[in-house]
């Protein structure tokens, strides 16, 4: 059985940081794209960021400069470091899985979600 739980969430001032983690089981994690997700107030699921196990990461515009997504392949685990916090960026974070490494930036090319943690940042 294919888990994905996240970590992390919290709330920060704009400017602040926060990382998330998600640790991943029940899948080949070496052969697998890890993606995160969010979906703030009222809106649709945004891709945030993806990285396969070649380690070639993509971000959405939105993010780029200010978030960082790595992954440890010997602890299952994904990480999403946030910097310079927006209040645009409230939201509930999900992390995705998906069992090969081809580039994939939309919700339905995963089939794996965690149930999401929540990042609320004031102005």
């Amino acid at each position: 059985q294919v888990q994905l739980v996240e970590s992390g969430g919290g709330s920060v001032q704009a400017g602040g940081s926060l990382r998330l983690s998600c640790a991943v089981s029940g899948l080949r994690f070496g052969g697998s794209t890890i993606a995160w997700f969010r979906q703030g107030p009222g809106k649709e699921t945004e891709f945030v960021g993806t990285i396969p196990y070649t380690n070639k990461v993509t971000y959405a515009d939105s993010v780029k400069g200010r978030f960082t997504i790595s992954r440890d392949n010997a602890k299952n685990t994904v990480s999403l470091q946030m910097n310079n916090l927006k209040p645009e960026d409230t939201a509930v974070y999900l992390c995705a899985a998906r069992g090969d490494y081809t580039l994939a930036t939309t919700g339905g090319q995963y089939g794996f979600w965690g149930k999401g943690t929540q990042v609320t940042v004031s102005s």
